[in-house]
């Protein structure tokens, strides 16, 4: 097999581009281990920025999105037995939207199925090789497809970022002293927007999936056991956390829960000769920012835009600088995350860091520099 650009990963990064690159002329074909019900229902992210929101809508492949998507307008940060509202949309002119990452992946599936583009799932024994000449190959099932470039969208753990020899990549990580244990339960949001908890039990976020359909978080140990938490324990935790007077946190059946360790990534550069990393392949936020998904959406877009400038005119700068434009904007939200991280989170004992935390809250709900400033984050950057 030949084709121009070759895709190893069908999440959100390796399906959007291949959206984009076909709406070029160029082709690709993607390559996917999982199974297509695997990827379609892995629940993972589920909030996008209104950059992100826009670059689907734009290419043709946010139509259901349109219809679908909660549209939020602010957050709620509650702590001391307050909660106060931080109004985005009025301080940035931008929105957010909670629209479930197995939602965009199941549009841009759809989207690639309707041209016929080359979408493989359930391949096995996938490598990449000669990504330092002008002729990198995959192959996988015992085939082998010649590329122009390969895109390495295959996640933290895919096979991509681990090929590029040793002394490359510099990497740079932090691993926080907490996870989240997140559960979806069947029942109404008791809650108009988002709300970030802090309490001295620890962090809880109030998110939802749908108008039927509640996400919630709690903080806990890295190491914690899941089956510790009967439905009955997360409940009576998570009122504890959110309770407000005049306020009710509504209940429903659980059926979906898990804990997810906490972690910054950056891997430095997110290239070697033809092998582009993108997504959680380069690098990993803490989600309390929400950018992994925005983040991935956005290198996929520079790297498309770095393609066609290549194959329409023969140039190489946009290519070339593809690491560090994209760097860019993953250090401003690794900035940002770490930031609502260490706001929000219990971070110790110690009454030092407690006084800290309760002083940058209360600057935040009071002075409109720091809610704009936090807005203008939360809701997205422009693009680049």
């Amino acid at each position: 097999m030949r084709t121009q650009v070759g895709i190893v990963g069908a999440g959100p990064a390796g399906l959007l581009l291949a959206h984009l690159l076909h709406l070029e002329g160029i082709e690709s074909v993607v390559l996917e281990a999982r199974s297509r019900d695997y990827v379609e229902h892995r629940v993972r992210a589920g909030l996008l920025e209104q950059g992100t929101v826009d670059l689907l809508v734009e290419t043709g492949a946010g139509e259901r999105l349109q219809r679908e998507a909660l549209v939020h307008h602010g957050i709620y940060l509650q702590f001391d037995g307050r909660r106060e509202h931080i109004p985005m949309t009025e301080l940035t002119g931008r929105s957010i939207f909670i629209y479930g990452q197995q939602e965009v992946v199941k549009d841009l599936i759809a989207a690639r199925l309707a041209y016929d583009g080359p979408l493989h799932f359930e391949v096995s024994e996938l490598a990449v090789h000669d990504f330092e000449a002008d002729r990198p190959r995959i192959t996988f099932d015992d085939q082998e497809i010649e590329c122009d470039v390969i895109a390495g969208c295959d996640g933290f753990h895919g096979i991509c970022r681990p090929s590029i020899p040793d002394g490359v990549l510099s990497i740079r990580e932090r691993e926080y002293p907490f996870a989240w244990l997140g559960i979806l339960a069947e029942v109404a949001p008791s809650t108009d927007e988002l709300i970030y908890a802090r309490h001295e039990h620890g962090f809880a976020l109030h998110s939802m999936r749908s108008p039927t359909i509640s996400r919630l978080y709690l903080q806990v140990p890295p190491d914690e056991d899941i089956d510790e938490w009967p439905d009955e324990r997360i409940w009576e935790e998570l009122q504890v956390r959110f309770a407000l007077d005049g306020w009710t946190l509504e209940e429903g059946p659980v059926f979906e829960k898990g804990v997810t360790p906490m972690r910054s990534f950056v891997c430095e550069p997110m290239r070697h000769g033809r092998l582009f990393l993108a997504g959680d392949s380069a690098h990993i936020v803490p989600p309390t920012g929400a950018k992994g998904l925005n983040l991935a959406a956005h290198d996929v877009q520079v790297l498309a835009e770095a393609l066609v400038a290549w194959y329409r005119d023969g140039t190489t700068q946009k290519l070339d600088a593809y690491s560090e434009t994209c760097l860019r904007r993953v250090w401003r939200a690794q900035d940002f995350s770490t930031h609502m991280t260490t706001l929000l989170h219990r971070l110790s004992d110690d009454a030092f860091d407690e006084g800290l935390q309760r002083a940058r809250l209360e600057y935040v709900c009071t002075s409109e520099a720091a809610a704009r400033s936090l807005a203008e984050n939360y809701v997205g950057l422009p693009r680049t």
